[in-house]
């Protein structure tokens, strides 16, 4: 489960497909060619390789479904988000 506002880096995952199932608020999956909004019930797959970018104008609440942690720098992790930061204002 996890809890985002704001945007991840751009990243892709080489070795997994990234599943989101959106719990409670919005989140964009930005794609390099279209943007996929989910919805609370929603739930999308970037397929393996496909570079994305997931953002929230405000708080969502999402489990991200693969099969190792992403929640990593390489994983799009955003620098300010380290060590508990908040996204800028």
């Amino acid at each position: 489960m996890a809890k985002g506002i704001g945007s991840t880096t751009w990243h892709s995952h080489d070795d997994q497909d990234e599943t989101f199932l959106l719990v409670s608020g919005s989140l964009t999956v930005q794609l390099r060619d279209r943007d996929v909004v989910l919805g609370p019930g929603d739930l999308f797959v970037v397929p393996r390789g496909v570079e994305h970018c997931p953002k929230a104008e405000g708080e969502a609440r999402f489990l991200v479904i693969g099969t190792t942690i992403t929640s990593t720098a390489a994983g799009g992790k955003p620098a300010w988000s380290h060590d508990g930061g908040r996204p800028p204002s």
